[in-house]
């Protein structure tokens, strides 16, 4: 008899934890929505301080969310902090290797610094993911044979 009362008891525990811990992920996976799209929001509206503040809080909900590390590269770079900028886009690109908006962001800041080799290396892989900016690639070629080593020099 008491052993049935404590399996009874242990069971309702057990369901009472359970629908806890279902409660918190449901509410967490929530609060990281509103926050990503509050800072989508704020975003689209130029208030960078606002919205990088909520991008930041998205991802300590949703580490893995490379859309939010994306917009803070895009902040950072309108900031002209390009160490946090490159972190933030080498970071959705390790979460999502086929962003191709990333990639090609992280080109742009390769062509800026002349890095023949890593531009290369990136239109390579760019050419291979791109499906909305594959435009973009004329003009990643045209800039990287601006910027391509001359032999002899």
């Amino acid at each position: 008899m008491k052993l049935k009362k404590m399996k009874n008891i242990s069971s309702k525990v057990f369901n009472i934890l359970f629908m806890a811990v279902a409660i918190f992920f449901i509410s967490n996976h929530s609060l990281s929505e509103n926050f990503f799209n509050e800072a989508k929001q704020k975003f689209d509206q130029k208030k960078y301080e606002d919205s990088k503040f909520l991008f930041q809080r998205n991802i300590v909900f949703n580490p893995k969310d490379a859309e939010s590390y994306l917009f803070l590269a895009k902040i950072y770079k309108n900031e002209e902090n390009e160490k946090e900028e490159i972190k933030n886009l080498n970071t959705t690109l390790l979460l999502d290797p086929r962003n191709e908006e990333a990639m090609h962001l992280l080109i742009n800041y390769e062509l800026k610094k002349s890095n023949y080799s890593k531009v290369k290396e990136l239109k390579e892989n760019f050419s291979s993911i791109c499906k909305n900016l594959c435009k973009k690639l004329e003009n990643i070629e045209k800039s990287l044979a601006d910027i391509e080593p001359k032999n002899g020099s």
